[in-house]
């Protein structure tokens, strides 16, 4: 029996799916528990996944669902149903496992007995298709060594994430980091190796794809903000500043103050191609093309306005103390009747 189980988490990811969950059956040791959690798929999701004879749990859609509360769903139920497992690889249902992946993160894992995760390089399978795919796949390129946060795609010590009893449900994006400071307090370790983990779909072929994801990227931010910005680290904090002021603050502040400052005020807009040369020569540092650099920083500009909108709709809702509500930018996958 494998000391590892894998859990996928999805809704009408169709063809997708169908690409993760044989990715897994075919590289993990035979025996392995493998389980998907289906969040209200109307698509043929589950019959898929049935098929392919991996264990199923469906969510309670009358619940708030959350990534978190998937994540978590799938964990009880192989705690429940495999109690002596010592890892368990999540993957997301819109990725596919990169061959030899899980034999070098429990290679990793069994090295540092305070290694919580480990995680490696996420790829888009499509970079070329968008220049918003283009921008997903540097995005997911982090530096090497020790880490502070991993994404959905990970391998876990499973007495690590009981400790800190799992992800947050109540988070409808961010789960990941905010779990990861959890346990970086008590002492344990995140580590991203030099190795390929999973090849991504993002799937972003619009503008209005993009702009949905980058609101939903500065919610994250202000509710790390709200829940960690006073720690010791001051999690995301100067990155919720960045937004703030790039995004809300600087461009109609200089507007407002043209008439009186004789429109010098607008010379504070040359801030902007500043800081997206800055950027370049960052990204050129961590070794990406110099057009490919170009084109990131340009995008990481622009995207201080919707980071910003999606921090101010983050406190509005918090402030009305209403539900928190995903922020979905990807399209339903075409279905697979293989």
């Amino acid at each position: 029996m494998s000391n590892i189980g894998a859990i996928a988490i999805g809704r009408n990811e169709g063809e997708r799916l169908l690409r993760c969950l044989k990715s897994l059956i075919a590289q993990l040791p035979e025996g392995t528990p493998i389980v998907y959690v289906d969040s209200g798929s109307t698509d043929n999701s589950v019959a898929m996944a049935k098929s392919l004879g991996v264990e199923i749990v469906e969510l309670d859609m009358s619940l708030p669902f959350t990534m978190a509360r998937g994540r978590n769903a799938g964990l009880k139920y192989l705690l429940e149903h495999f109690p002596n497992l010592k890892y368990v690889q999540f993957i997301d249902g819109d990725c596919e496992m990169i061959e030899g992946w899980v034999e070098k993160a429990i290679a990793t894992l069994e090295s540092d007995e305070k290694l919580a995760i480990v995680c490696g390089r996420r790829r888009e399978r499509f970079p070329d298709a968008s220049i918003y795919n283009r921008l997903a796949e540097m995005e997911w390129n982090t530096p090497v060594g020790e880490a502070k946060f991993c994404g959905g795609d990970a391998a876990i010590r499973i007495t690590a994430i009981k400790q800190v009893n799992g992800y947050n449900e109540s988070m409808i994006c961010g789960e990941e980091p905010e779990m990861c400071i959890r346990l970086r307090q008590l002492g344990w370790k995140i580590w991203r190796i030099d190795a390929d983990m999973t090849l991504h779909d993002a799937a972003m072929m619009e503008f209005n794809q993009w702009w949905k994801r980058s609101i939903r990227g500065g919610w994250a931010i202000a509710e790390g903000v709200a829940m960690h910005g006073k720690s010791p680290e001051q999690y995301m904090v100067r990155e919720s500043f960045s937004r703030w002021t790039w995004g809300l603050i600087l461009p109609p502040m200089a507007l407002v103050l043209a008439w009186p400052t004789w429109g010098l005020s607008l010379l504070l807009w040359i801030a902007y191609p500043i800081l997206m040369w800055k950027v370049s020569r960052y990204r050129q540092s961590c070794g990406d093309l110099p057009s490919h650099a170009r084109l990131y920083a340009f995008w990481c500009v622009v995207g201080k306005l919707p980071e910003a909108i999606g921090q101010a709709k983050y406190w509005l809702t918090r402030w009305q103390n209403q539900e928190a509500k995903l922020i979905e930018y990807k399209k339903p996958a075409a279905a697979s009747g293989s």
